[in-house]
């Protein structure tokens, strides 16, 4: 079966979105709509009351077939403060993969009247899938899914960035590590080059930083010095482990050798240089902890700054999906 276009699939007849499952085919006008509008969003945590009604009486699933603790608990806390009603699903990646079994859960929870899955997968393309096959007027926003693609993880690092930094164009961004299995490297990669930064440089190992990634706007750098030079944001990613097949790394002590953020290896970027990670962090394998617990680190905002970006992916979504009911109501009548 051929798959819907990400474009067409993510957005309705008003080039508004009604999914989000990837950063693939969207312009700058929507990814500076959701930074706008999570920088709206982000004032709520001073307050007292923190939650907007924009989806009250909407039912949201969080749908994780992939363990997640800080993903599945900022889309619930997200969804919270926008006075939803949150459903959460833990299903074993064992106990169901892409096809008939698939399908049958998403029926399932199709037949309890739900509005919003947020879904967390091991395989790459299963968040377009249950797009493609979903009851119409079901948003979907994916949370990670394989290899593929993190759109809301690309998008609290590019509010991150944009809060501290006030721009994109003109900036020098390195992403450092793991790229090869890293779905947030390629959706942060999408963002930076969509909202104007020329100059992303992946840093790593060539067992981990293929040179097909070139094709995507990159500099592919096997030298960290060279990868940090005078460089105005880092971005740290973990070892995957638990997606490598064969021997990629000698060892982590050798990684962290060779690639490790400590402090003398973080001089080589400029002096205001901001550090990020989209966790968990390996304290001694990729980054140390007067790095990460450092002055130029903006780890922990990007956390805060994950639950606006998800309100906002969310409230838009939804919007997006009611306008798309509207003309289908007028024709009924």
């Amino acid at each position: 079966m051929m798959r819907s276009e990400p474009r067409a699939l993510q957005l309705n007849e008003h080039g508004q979105l009604k999914h989000f499952l990837t950063l693939d085919g969207l312009d700058k006008a929507i990814l500076t709509e959701i930074l706008d509008r999570a920088d709206s969003f982000l004032s709520m945590g001073e307050q007292s009351v923190k939650k907007v009604p924009l989806l009250r009486g909407k039912t949201v699933v969080n749908l994780f077939f992939e363990n997640s603790t800080r993903t599945r608990t900022t889309f619930e806390l997200a969804a919270k403060r926008l006075s939803a009603d949150v459903i959460n699903l833990n299903i074993e990646t064992s106990a169901t993969s892409k096809g008939e079994s698939l399908l049958d859960t998403l029926k399932n929870l199709e037949a309890m009247q739900s509005d919003m899955f947020i879904v967390r997968h091991s395989d790459s393309g299963a968040a377009h899938f249950i797009a493609e096959h979903c009851t119409p007027n079901v948003a979907i926003i994916n949370a990670g899914d394989g290899r593929h693609a993190h759109p809301t993880q690309a998008m609290l690092d590019m509010l991150t960035i944009r809060r501290h930094k006030g721009r994109f164009d003109g900036l020098k961004v390195a992403i450092v590590g793991d790229i090869l299995h890293s779905r947030v490297a390629r959706s942060q990669l999408q963002a930076l080059t969509t909202l104007g930064v020329s100059d992303v440089r992946l840093v790593g190992p060539k067992t981990l930083v293929p040179s097909f990634f070139e094709e995507m706007g990159a500099t592919i750098c096997h030298d960290l010095e060279a990868g940090l030079k005078d460089v105005d944001v880092v971005v740290m990613l973990r070892l995957q482990k638990e997606r490598m097949k064969g021997a990629l790394l000698p060892s982590e002590s050798e990684f962290y050798r060779l690639y490790g953020l400590t402090e003398e290896t973080l001089a080589w970027a400029k002096p205001d240089a901001i550090v990020m990670h989209p966790g968990p962090i390996n304290r001694g394998v990729e980054i140390s902890s007067e790095v990460a617990d450092g002055e130029h680190s903006v780890i922990l905002n990007q956390v805060t700054n994950g639950i606006a970006v998800r309100m906002a992916v969310m409230s838009m979504a939804m919007s997006g999906q009611l306008q798309s009911e509207e003309p289908a109501a007028k024709d009924e009548k």
